[in-house]
């Protein structure tokens, strides 16, 4: 079983490290495009092309699935991703974790980028999940950069920031950037509110990846999968800030170098 995952940069690492939980023996083909972050910043037209490189390149090496690893590329990609790659590479996207939130009862938080918050597209996942929950839209300027590039410093700032700006009665906060999933447990440590729970959606694609390939979980093995690794459409080392996430950390092989 081999599953590809794309993404700006190291944002995939949650929904791979959660596949590589579910399924040790699975081998992971993990492409992305360090150089033209953040993604955010194109016209969707210049996104979709950058998505779809990833994806060809990651298609070259015959996955059964390809998971679409970013909330911006799903947004403005999935449709042209699916249209190249399926039938015969099933195209799973990343949704925020909006609904399960918002089913946990109380305010909830969504912290996402400044080009997703309070876009049309955030917007329309509030009205169709937010089931009536108060909701505040939290952007996160230079958040994702920080986290790609293990910037300790720009990461508590940026962390900090959106933290003040986080109302003190949520319940739930939805990460609605996958870089902001390596970072969950200061995240959680930032937020004002005792007992606040946070919402990503690695796990919920991971699981959703499988179940689109027939495949069952098989968790609490050693893992055996092997894991390739494409840094703007070339193969690479797993870039050595991937190693400063636990989520990077489990996903190391032995003898597979870093860069």
């Amino acid at each position: 079983m081999k599953i590809a995952l794309l993404d700006s940069g190291i944002g995939l690492l949650a929904a791979a490290a959660a596949l590589r939980g579910l399924r040790p023996d699975a081998d992971l083909v993990l492409s992305s495009n360090p150089d033209g972050m953040p993604w955010s910043a194109h016209t969707p037209q210049d996104l979709t092309e950058r998505a779809l490189a990833c994806a060809r390149a990651a298609a070259a090496h015959w996955p059964d699935a390809l998971v679409v690893a970013c909330n911006t590329a799903s947004v403005h990609s999935l449709a042209a991703l699916r249209a190249e790659l399926e039938p015969g590479i099933p195209v799973i996207g990343t949704v925020p974790a909006i609904k399960p939130a918002a089913a946990a009862g109380g305010p909830v938080a969504i912290w996402a980028t400044p080009a997703t918050t309070g876009s049309e597209y955030q917007r329309g996942l509030i009205a169709e999940f937010a089931q009536g929950a108060e909701v505040t839209e939290v952007p996160c300027p230079g958040l994702a950069d920080a986290v790609q590039w293990a910037d300790e410093a720009a990461i508590e700032a940026a962390v900090t920031a959106a933290a003040a700006l986080t109302p003190r009665d949520v319940k739930a906060v939805v990460l609605g950037c996958t870089h902001y999933e390596l970072v969950a447990d200061r995240i959680r440590e930032a937020v004002p509110v005792p007992g606040v729970s946070l919402y990503g959606s690695a796990e919920a694609v991971a699981a959703q990846a499988l179940r689109r390939i027939g495949a069952d979980p098989m968790p609490q093995a050693a893992p055996t999968g092997t894991l390739t690794v494409i840094l703007n459409g070339r193969e690479s080392a797993l870039p050595a800030e991937a190693l400063g996430y636990a989520q990077g950390r489990a996903l190391r092989v032995p003898g597979v170098p870093v860069a």
